[in-house]
């Protein structure tokens, strides 16, 4: 490779400026009135250019427009037609609503869907799989608020916290939501919408009697692991199998209450032999061999190499604005680069 590693001299770039139709851009631009507050530099353009300050890690505006004063000559070929200066792109940040780049990515999210599902999948569980977690990103100024105490010395950073749904065969979001760091994660549960026969997977922060009633009553299955303070009654015997190899060490049904509601549930207990300690499962499918619904759960691995990627790839150390709008559009421009990854790996 050539000393030039921005524009035609990166390949990745290149490569996902194909997936983007600049008519669909222009099309969600016109439909969310987008242009309104914004006259110097158009959706599209602003796409591009956020999209190449990404790829690049750049940490500031100023590195931004240095970087593209440094290939004018080369960006034509993108559409682009305004050289932008600092001050145009700060605006720009700050006023198009980051809607338009949500827009973006659930556009390119529709179509290529079909390309990113799994077809090696052998179990009728993994195509009905959901997975849900988030991921805290710090910010510098208490923008949004942080999570946790007030350090000894001065006040604590901000924080935002991205609250993603995945569906196992495809690995990459499809309901994504936005919170300061501080908003409990049982949030985005009450937002979920599944239909009969769904299986959702998710950590203990997650436990909620009442919703988990509700996807009860729907037909919904969940797995989720179990919280060591959390109070049950038995309903049957308490026994071990783990015998001829299994690390099942008991499966039986329980009782939970709180308040008024009272719900039953599944409690499988293993031995991961790797970490050298049991853990303990809740689920209110009772068909599942207890093997499959420990299966079910270890699937989790793929939400959080989601986010380790997206944090090793496309890390969001340095934000192009301090305004909420715009924290928020830089990191839906970098889920949009981190679909377009996953896209031309598979």
């Amino acid at each position: 490779m050539g000393k030039n590693t921005y524009f035609t001299g990166q390949p990745l770039y290149a490569q996902l400026l194909k997936l983007i139709d600049s008519q669909e851009i222009a099309r969600i631009s016109r439909k969310g009135l987008h242009e309104r507050y914004v006259k110097k530099l158009d959706g599209y353009s602003h796409f591009v250019i956020m999209l190449y300050a990404v790829l690049m890690r750049y940490d500031s505006l100023r590195e931004i427009v240095i970087g593209m004063l440094s290939e004018a000559n080369k960006i034509n070929h993108l559409g682009i037609d305004y050289m932008v200066k600092r001050s145009t792109l700060a605006e720009a940040n700050n006023r198009r609503s980051n809607e338009f780049f949500e827009q973006i990515y659930f556009s390119l999210y529709r179509k290529y869907k079909n390309d990113l599902a799994d077809s090696r999948t052998d179990k009728a569980w993994e195509r009905l799989l959901h997975i849900m977690d988030s991921t805290t990103i710090t910010l510098f100024s208490n923008v949004l608020k942080g999570v946790g105490r007030n350090p000894k010395h001065g006040k604590k950073k901000g924080g935002i916290k991205v609250h993603t749904v995945l569906k196992a065969e495809e690995g990459v979001p499809y309901n994504i939501h936005f919170t300061s760091a501080a908003t409990h994660d049982h949030v985005m549960l009450t937002k979920l919408k599944l239909t009969s026969g769904a299986f959702i997977a998710m950590d203990r922060a997650y436990i909620d009697y009442k919703v988990f009633q509700e996807l009860t009553d729907n037909g919904v299955f969940y797995v989720t692991k179990m919280k060591k303070s959390l109070r049950y009654t038995p309903l049957n015997g308490h026994f071990l199998v783990n015998k001829d190899g299994l690390v099942v060490l008991s499966d039986h049904m329980i009782e939970l209450k709180k308040d008024d509601i009272t719900h039953v549930s599944r409690r499988i207990e293993y031995w991961e032999e790797k970490k050298k300690y049991s853990s303990v499962l809740l689920t209110n499918n009772f068909e599942l061999e207890p093997e499959e619904i420990i299966a079910i759960y270890l699937r989790r691995w793929q939400i959080e190499s989601l986010f380790k990627q997206l944090k090793q790839n496309f890390p969001l150390r340095y934000f192009f604005g301090e305004s909420v709008n715009a924290i928020k559009t830089q990191i839906w421009v970098t889920l949009i680069a981190n679909l377009g990854t996953i896209h031309n790996s598979v």
